[in-house]
């Protein structure tokens, strides 16, 4: 028997002589249903790693290029319509909810022009105001950590509770198995041989759904920390500019 998913070839006086997918089919109902819950867990786990790459492939992406732009401009004026080309990064984001708040200050400030988009060195805002861009800018980095996050609980969850969930299946497949010895008062190997493999597959399946489920989800996190930690450098250098150019002594 050369095929990939052989499972076992030797006969001992027996008749068992299957591969993985005939175990499957042969197993009992509630083997079958953890194998099926087993795999719905590994086909959405698979789906939310593909998504989440190109998700945050483009984040970090975007990010660069908006960070490039950035650099190069002498004005938070010339910036804004810049950020607008990137949707997907988080860095224009933030800079897009702090520039805005400034603008919000400014048109409630007087003698300071009423378009955000003509604010210069020259224009003036007060300490608390100076504060209120602050928060603002956290709370657009928290959200945006929090959009990187989302779904990633599910592989979390997936990474801890698939290989107990295949455990269960093995258990009772186990259970059965030893029950059939007992009826047949009988313990050869070709006796329990069929129903401890079948039983056993479900564990593989939990141990298939869970390791790259854990793997996607630390690479993922990693990833989204070193992210996290570049918008808050952001928003801090953002907040030196605003304190040195707009800030009323």
């Amino acid at each position: 028997m050369g095929t990939f998913f052989a499972v076992s070839a030797v006969d001992f006086g027996g008749e068992f002589r299957g591969n993985l997918l005939q175990m499957v089919v042969d197993a009992g109902p509630m083997v079958q249903f953890v194998l099926l819950l087993l795999l719905v867990f590994s086909i959405v786990s698979w789906a939310i790693i593909l998504m989440k790459y190109r998700v945050i492939s483009k984040t970090e992406k975007e990010n660069n290029l908006f960070l490039d732009s950035y650099m190069n401009s002498n004005k938070l004026s010339d910036v804004l319509p810049e950020s607008k080309r990137y949707p997907n990064s988080t860095i224009a984001e933030v800079f897009r909810t702090g520039y805005l708040e400034l603008g919000k200050i400014n048109r409630t400030s007087k003698g300071t022009p009423q378009d955000p988009l003509e604010l210069s060195g020259h224009s003036t805002i007060e300490m608390k105001g100076l504060d209120n861009v602050e928060r603002a800018l956290h709370r657009a980095c928290s959200t945006e950590s929090s959009k990187l996050e989302s779904l990633l609980g599910f592989l979390a969850t997936t990474g801890s509770a698939c290989p107990f969930i295949g455990l269960f299946g093995t258990v009772w497949g186990i259970m059965n198995a030893f029950r059939g010895i007992g009826a047949r008062g009988s313990a050869t190997l070709a006796v329990v041989a069929p129903g401890i493999s079948e039983a056993l597959v479900a564990t593989a399946f939990g141990l298939a759904a869970a390791i790259p489920a854990v793997v996607f989800y630390n690479y993922y996190l990693n990833r989204i920390r070193n992210i996290s930690l570049e918008m808050d450098n952001f928003a801090s250098e953002f907040l030196n500019i605003i304190e040195r150019h707009y800030l009323q002594k």
